[in-house]
């Protein structure tokens, strides 16, 4: 782990934005204040947006707690690449919560009206296959459900449904089953069967994804 710490402090972005994504694969804590530092150099290029991004879910990904405080900082700065706030809001959450059933960060970064910080925590809560209580997946749904069918931030609450059950949770879905895009509708198929999609976290397609559903919302 040391060489790819190391690579963090290369002088090619791309090499850096590789370390981090090696990073993400480890899941190793002890790499937390290495990327945390790397991330307060690579926050003063505002083109390295993409190395910025690896290395915040790096960061949320490995679990490093102490980085928190400056995330829920970074959260109220303004970012020309808006991705970047699909990281911080992924990692704030993973960084916060208690156990599978804690929304209360979820619910927080509801309350910003930073969409795409709130794509970032609902994509979270997927990738953990997160159970909240009944009252809160209400909550939750009643949120996104006045939203077009047509809007990616369903995808990430639809992902997560397979863990969750109840009449609202049904009804939900039989409403997404009517979107036009078919991440969406192939995401319904899976909830119904109660299988979670099988996500690479930092693969090519999974990105893509995220950057079709922010453009077009």
């Amino acid at each position: 782990m040391n060489e790819i710490v190391a690579q963090l402090g290369d002088k090619k972005s791309p090499k850096r934005r590789s370390a981090a994504k090696k990073l993400r694969k480890l899941n190793d804590v002890d790499a937390g204040p290495s990327i945390l530092a790397a991330l307060e150099c690579e926050l003063k290029d505002v083109r390295a947006w993409e190395t910025q991004y690896q290395m915040i879910m790096a960061i949320g990904e490995c679990g490093y707690k102490p980085a928190l405080p400056f995330l829920n900082e970074l959260a109220k700065q303004n970012f020309e690449a808006t991705m970047v706030y699909v990281g911080i809001g992924d990692a704030i959450v993973r960084l916060s919560i208690e156990n599978e059933k804690d929304v209360t960060p979820i619910f927080k970064l509801l309350d910003t009206g930073n969409e795409m910080l709130i794509d970032g925590a609902l994509r979270a809560m997927a990738m953990l296959k997160m159970v909240p209580s009944d009252s809160n997946i209400e909550k939750i749904i009643n949120y996104v459900a006045e939203r077009e069918l047509n809007q990616g931030i369903h995808i990430w609450v639809v992902a997560a449904a397979p863990g969750w059950s109840g009449v609202k949770v049904e009804e939900y879905l039989d409403y997404c089953a009517k979107s036009p895009r078919e991440e969406i509708t192939n995401a319904v198929e899976l909830a119904r069967k109660n299988k979670y999609k099988k996500w690479n976290n930092i693969s090519n397609h999974r990105f893509k994804i995220i950057i079709s559903i922010n453009l077009e919302n």
